[in-house]
């Protein structure tokens, strides 16, 4: 999808928001579709990265490691990317992951730059200093404090922000209610769950009221 995009626009930045390097997609597989995207984009795009979600990973049979070991595998990850970023034959036998004689034939001028996601102070202190940029799923002002103790160089911060827009703010708040309401369990919850039953018990108690306190909702800018 964003290959095509890179086709139909010419200014307008493109960014993964965010992929996860860890089990369904091999970080060397990831690192060559982020250079083909750089070099189809004329070097406007950016590669984000995150520990990923149990809804998503698990379908390949390889369990859910816990967050430890999940930051451990994005962490070797990262520097599978950026070694082969650099150039040359790339060969790495770690923890998690092997790599064989990797090479980026087709390398962007532009080397493409990482974001990574955080959502505390342990996944900051470990990506800060190897990321180009932070991802995060809230505006929270200590991560932001604690990222540039981390990497004062990585100043670049993209944070998302839910909203539901309509000319009707109870029917917004309804929809949202409908929609989004496992938003408010946040991230360290959401990340955990397998299925859509798991979103479904986990917020079975969650009051449109309550997503309407999360999620700007209505017509107002």
């Amino acid at each position: 999808m964003l290959g095509a995009v890179t086709q139909v626009t010419e200014t307008i930045e493109l960014m993964t928001c965010v992929t996860c390097p860890l089990m369904r997609y091999h970080p060397a597989v990831v690192t060559q579709k982020a250079a083909t995207m750089q070099l189809l984009s004329g070097g406007r795009f950016t590669l984000g990265l995150g520990a990923g979600e149990n809804l998503n990973e698990h379908i390949v049979g390889r369990g859910w490691p816990p967050v430890n070991v999940r930051h451990e595998m994005l962490a070797e990850a990262i520097c599978i990317i950026g070694s082969l970023f650099d150039g040359g034959y790339v060969n790495h036998a770690g923890d998690h992951y092997r790599v064989d004689s990797a090479k980026l034939w087709d390398l962007p001028e532009q080397r493409v730059p990482i974001a990574t996601a955080v959502s505390g102070t342990q996944s900051v202190r470990r990506f800060a200093p190897v990321s180009d940029a932070m991802v995060a799923v809230e505006p929270n002002p200590d991560l932001v404090r604690a990222w540039d103790d981390a990497n004062p160089s990585a100043g670049r911060k993209i944070g998302q922000v839910p909203v539901c827009w309509g000319p009707n703010r109870d029917r917004a708040v309804q929809l949202a209610h409908e929609q989004f309401r496992w938003f408010g369990g946040g991230w360290k919850v959401n990340a955990e769950l397998p299925g859509p039953s798991g979103f479904a018990g986990a917020t079975s108690f969650v009051r449109p009221e309550d997503v309407a306190d999360s999620i700007p909702c209505g017509p107002s800018a």
